[in-house]
């Protein structure tokens, strides 16, 4: 039974091989960021505009696309802004992705936007994270979308290995 469970937590946490590793960070606890924690979510936004302005750019740039849906009001979702803005994992995210922030309110706004990638049914929670191909327009990581919903329960550094996992 312990050995399906640790398979199982594996598949939760999948991505592709040869994905270019993680930067090493500096802290190894979430109480270790900076307070108060962000407040990454623009309720005001136009998400189908910031989205499309993203994905252009990172087709022009040669990057993916993260699109990190969520809300102000989620811990998971703030915690995952304060470990996305530590120096180290900035600049590693900067050289792959385009990151773009959706505010989804209390599961009620913006839902076209998961729902362009087949993501139809209600989110399975916040933050999720939508890795696409601009290219194509593909969404990379389906079934993983959910992975970060519960970032309390992750180290930072298990946050950024899974960020960096779909990376190349």
């Amino acid at each position: 039974m312990r050995t399906l469970l640790i398979a199982l937590i594996g598949l939760a946490f999948a991505a592709p091989a040869g994905a270019a590793p993680a930067p090493h960070l500096s802290i190894a606890s979430f109480d270790q960021l900076a307070t108060p924690l962000p407040l990454p979510y623009d309720e005001q936004a136009n998400a189908r505009a910031v989205v499309a302005v993203a994905k252009a750019r990172a087709r022009a740039r040669h990057k993916l696309l993260l699109i990190d849906l969520g809300g102000n009001w989620c811990l998971d979702c703030r915690l995952l802004a304060g470990a996305m803005d530590l120096p180290e994992l900035r600049k590693f995210l900067a050289a792959r992705y385009e990151i773009v922030v959706v505010d989804v309110g209390r599961f009620d706004k913006n839902l076209d936007i998961p729902a362009h990638y087949g993501i139809t049914e209600r989110l399975e929670g916040v933050p999720s994270v939508l890795i696409v191909d601009p290219r194509t327009d593909r969404l990379l990581n389906p079934g993983h979308t959910a992975a970060l919903a519960d970032a309390r329960s992750m180290s930072p550094q298990a946050l950024a290995d899974w960020l960096a996992g779909w990376t190349k």
